[in-house]
């Protein structure tokens, strides 16, 4: 596969192991971007425009001085159209997980590249469906402080995996960057910027 060299305007660790896996060339940097959702915001429309912002911003920063592609992503759970953003605290995470336990809900990851002036944007959409989780369950969950910065409260690819019955969908999409998408994503544009 041919990828450009390119940003990665995220501090997430699974995206950085998750680009690494695909053999891309990139560095990190960080952007301050505003993730509140806005006022009657659909789901896929907030994943969508908090990735763009994210490539927008690490272009303006970075992205531009180098001439350089800059990959922006943003990862939502969703249960019957209410986002589920990272836990406030360990009562929020209680009252997500509870949410969550005996349910399908989706997990949304979009994949932004900014490049000047033209945006390219992919979105991955999966099904998850958790078992019925006991208050033992979520009480020992929550005291491992794994779901803490993460959306939905919970990682698929650590201790929450004990939860998880099904996947419908893109495993790494659930994680935080969907590897097909991006894959083909990045291909084309690799193709239009040789």
């Amino acid at each position: 596969m041919n990828f450009p060299t390119l940003y990665l305007a995220s501090n997430s660790p699974r995206r950085r192991e998750l680009l690494t896996q695909i053999g891309v060339d990139f560095s990190v940097i960080s952007v301050d971007v505003d993730e509140s959702s806005l006022r009657g915001e659909m789901p896929v429309e907030y994943v969508q425009r908090v990735a763009l912002a994210k490539a927008r911003a690490g272009w303006q920063g970075v992205g531009k001085q180098n001439n350089l592609p800059v990959l922006g992503a943003d990862t939502s759970v969703v249960l019957e159209d209410i986002i589920f953003g990272k836990p406030r605290d360990e009562s929020d995470a209680r009252t997500m997980l509870e949410k969550l336990s005996g349910r399908s809900h989706q997990v949304m990851t979009a994949v932004a590249v900014v490049l000047g002036e033209q945006e390219w944007c992919e979105l991955s959409v999966s099904t998850v469906t958790f078992a019925t989780l006991t208050k033992a369950n979520i009480d020992w969950y929550v005291s491992t402080n794994e779901g803490v910065d993460k959306a939905g409260s919970y990682a698929v690819q650590g201790l929450a995996a004990l939860f998880i019955e099904k996947i419908q969908g893109s495993y790494s999409g659930v994680m935080g960057l969907p590897l097909r998408e991006t894959g083909l994503l990045l291909t084309d544009i690799a193709g239009q910027i040789e």
